[in-house]
């Protein structure tokens, strides 16, 4: 068996589902809150090779490399808005929405705004969830609205509610669904009232991924491929050769 040719393809694999992440943290670098794919690479005991030499030698195991892609928490840079519904969590934590599909969904996009009905939503309509459901405010009423540290929502002198953060024991297991929106899917995973998180209200958290930074990694991602793309094709040369040399003897 011909290790190398595995080993530059599963190479090409990998090179390639990162360039995938790598454009999808370059589209959403424009979503505030959005949290960026990061990769790891590891190596992976696939097999084992004939023995060679003296008998009763031992067949050596051989490894594949591997890519796995992961979501990076850190924080994004907080950025001034002036707008009153506009919000950032500053710590640690999620807003909690309810998606299309009546499930709920967790987001670091503050961006909300009041729709025609005075329900506080995403800028995609998803209502926002405070700590007794969705927040209903006074569209007519021409008091401004305020958000004070701890997520409570006042329009005037009234008292809306308390938007709902919610902190996860291991973030890293939630579900990406795209657009800064993650699922809560993995039975593993507890989630409770933030303790850590203070509500910044007017600021938007940008995302945690540069533009610069992916583009330099899009390139060395495109050099690894190119490089093990011709590593299979001088593999296949070289078995090409062999087998036209030993057909012809």
């Amino acid at each position: 068996m011909n290790v190398s040719l595995f080993q530059a393809a599963a190479a090409m694999n990998a090179s390639s589902r990162w360039q995938e992440l790598i454009a999808e943290n370059l589209s959403a670098s424009s979503i505030p809150g959005f949290k960026k794919q990061d990769i790891s690479f590891s190596a992976v005991e696939a097999g084992l090779m004939a023995a060679r030499g003296a008998n009763g030698a031992q067949p050596l195991p051989f490894t594949l490399p591997r890519m796995d892609g992961y979501t990076n928490f850190s924080n994004g840079e907080m950025k001034f808005t002036g707008v009153k519904t506009d919000t950032a969590i500053d710590g640690a934590g999620f807003f909690e929405v309810q998606l299309p599909s009546g499930t709920t969904g967790y987001t670091r996009d503050g961006e909300f705004h009041v729709d025609a009905q005075g329900q506080l939503v995403t800028k995609s309509g998803m209502p926002v969830m405070g700590s007794n459901g969705t927040i209903q405010l006074d569209p007519n009423d021409p008091n401004p609205i305020s958000i004070a540290p701890n997520g409570d929502i006042s329009q005037g002198a009234a008292r809306k509610g308390r938007l709902k953060v919610v902190e996860f024991n291991s973030p890293q297991l939630l579900t990406p669904l795209g657009g800064g929106m993650f699922g809560a899917m993995d039975s593993k995973l507890q989630g409770g009232d933030s303790s850590r998180a203070s509500i910044r209200q007017g600021f938007l958290e940008a995302a945690n991924t540069s533009a610069v930074t992916e583009m330099a990694n899009m390139i060395t991602a495109m050099r690894h491929f190119e490089a093990n793309h011709r590593l299979v094709q001088l593999q296949d040369e070289r078995m090409g050769k062999a087998i036209s040399e030993l057909a012809g003897n």
